[in-house]
């Protein structure tokens, strides 16, 4: 479809088929959409035409999207975030009122130690918008922001995409979690020698705390890669094991006291956490306002 035969594609269709593949029932739809099961109906019908695919097949109570819909709906749904941005930007933010659907890509880190009082803190003020919450790390955020699936991210960065803004957040300091009982802190011998765990979404056994060991000679032994953060207290309490994780993450650790943290017998060197977000949302209000949020939660010391 070329862009003059646009003019004949209806957007409310794309609402509707948006909101399918969400539910994945008729009934819901109606109800979410405050039209007829009878209007969706046709609007299916005229969608499967549109497309030339059944689009969604009826399982039981459920409707199942085919492949064909699962590649346009992750081809449509950016789509529908950046119009629906492009046609609100000139609107104040509101939001008490707010109905609207955020995309966050988020470290693992920065989602497990930083992002509950910032859910908070949006639910209390906008408690009718949306979060969407894509995981990222500095390989992925690129591609994230260029295809439009989010329009903020956090995360440790190296490359962005040209129109990519950057603010840095705070820096990620470095603790050291054990589960044991035995007293004192560890030396640089004692760390070394007992076993690992890495938090490692890629799967890779090696990270920046090797990079700096290496810098003063010494290795250390990873016996377990996992990845999230979420595990450790149960991995790591009563065991030898220890793992080196940023300190925000392990303030969230240690809460509940099975564990503790000290800091690493070794220099680490310095690295970011910062907050990244498409140019193409650089002045909307709703965006502004999502970033000042993220800013006042998750920048060190806010």
């Amino acid at each position: 479809m070329n862009r003059n035969e646009l003019r004949h594609l209806d957007m409310n269709l794309l609402v509707v088929f948006e909101a399918l593949m969400i539910e994945r029932n008729l009934t819901r739809v109606g109800e979410k959409l405050f039209i007829t099961q009878s209007t969706v109906s046709a609007a299916l019908s005229r969608l499967r035409d549109l497309f030339d695919d059944p689009l969604l097949i009826r399982n039981g109570r459920q409707m199942e999207p085919t492949p064909r819909a699962l590649h346009i709906f992750e081809e449509v749904r950016p789509a529908m975030d950046v119009i629906s941005a492009a046609v609100s930007r000139a609107k104040a933010f509101d939001p008490a009122s707010s109905c609207n659907v955020f995309r966050l890509g988020l470290s693992d880190d920065a989602e497990f130690g930083l992002f509950p009082p910032l859910l908070n803190a949006l639910q209390e003020e906008a408690p009718n918008i949306v979060v969407v919450v894509r995981r990222a790390n500095f390989l992925l955020m690129p591609g994230l922001l260029s295809s439009g699936e989010i329009s903020v991210g956090v995360s440790y960065t190296t490359d962005l995409p040209a129109n990519a803004k950057r603010r840095k957040l705070r820096d990620i300091g470095v603790r050291v979690l054990r589960g044991d009982d035995r007293p004192g802190r560890l030396t640089l011998d004692e760390y070394c020698a007992r076993p690992h765990v890495m938090v490692s979404f890629s799967g890779d056994l090696s990270g920046n705390i090797d990079a700096d060991l290496a810098r003063v000679g010494r290795s250390r032994r990873v016996v377990l890669a996992v990845p999230q953060f979420g595990s450790l207290r149960a991995l790591l309490r009563g065991t030898e094991m220890i793992a080196t994780v940023p300190d925000y993450a392990a303030c969230t650790l240690v809460d509940d006291g099975s564990l503790r943290a000290e800091e690493a017998p070794f220099e680490v060197q310095p690295a970011e956490l910062s907050m990244v977000w498409s140019g193409a949302y650089d002045s909307d209000p709703a965006e502004s306002w999502l970033r000042e949020r993220i800013r006042q939660h998750m920048a060190g010391g806010g």
